[in-house]
């Protein structure tokens, strides 16, 4: 048995207690999954315990996150008869605010002094981790750096995302959660489910169709913007 065998209990125990207190307190930025990090990490650098013996130790619950994306797949079948009504807009909604998250971040980046190669680890920030990995190894970008700044963009998309929308006075379930969908992937779509079934349904769908159409941009966009900005 390995020595980190109390990193699940601890990863569990904490992300419950926040859920609870984000039940309570109802506060955007009282997320749980911002609040487990902002325990276990400075927790971890306390121990002076390596991010990799603790990772081998909860390996079981990133394993779990492969069946957990496919079961967002329900609430997309039960909205299925809205997406085949609005296929066109939604195909269109997500085409451009995929073009938008890829030139966004990797524009500024490089008018800001960045090398191509973080300029590639920034451009896929907001698809699923996995295939921003891809993508930014394909473009000699670092995967680790991107797999961190698709954290980011998650975590803040799930906090402010929503306070964003209320703001903007998007009120339409199904525009708030192409919205999240397009811009936090994953993250913003598991709090996109908790707040709406419809809302998560459309989150869901901007996920997977995002991801597929960066993944077939990218090598195309970053090579413009190189030739332009860099």
């Amino acid at each position: 048995m390995s020595d980190m065998w109390w990193s699940i209990p601890l990863t569990v125990v904490v992300f419950l207690a926040a859920r609870q207190l984000a039940a309570r307190v109802k506060i955007s930025i009282v997320n749980p999954l911002l609040i487990a990090m902002a325990v276990i990490i400075p927790l971890l650098l306390l121990l002076q315990i390596p991010y990799t013996r603790y990772f081998q130790g909860s390996a079981i619950l990133n394993s779990l996150l492969q069946p957990a994306v496919v079961a967002l797949a329900l609430p997309l079948y039960e909205q299925m008869h809205q997406i085949r009504a609005r296929w066109k807009s939604i195909i269109s909604v997500c085409f451009i605010g995929s073009i938008t998250a890829m030139t966004s971040g990797t524009a500024i980046a490089l008018w800001l002094g960045a090398t191509p190669e973080i300029a590639a680890t920034l451009l896929p920030k907001s698809v699923t981790t996995p295939i921003a990995m891809a993508v930014s190894g394909s473009l000699g970008g670092i995967p680790a750096i991107s797999a961190i700044c698709v954290l980011m963009a998650g975590v803040l998309g799930a906090v402010f995302g929503h306070m964003l929308l209320n703001l903007l006075r998007v009120r339409a379930a199904s525009a708030r959660g192409l919205a999240i969908g397009n811009a936090s992937h994953a993250i913003g779509t598991a709090r996109a489910v908790e707040m709406d079934a419809q809302e998560g349904a459309f989150s869901s769908l901007a996920l997977v169709l995002c991801a597929i159409i960066t993944s077939l941009l990218a090598p195309f966009i970053f090579p413009v913007l190189l030739h332009w900005l860099g």
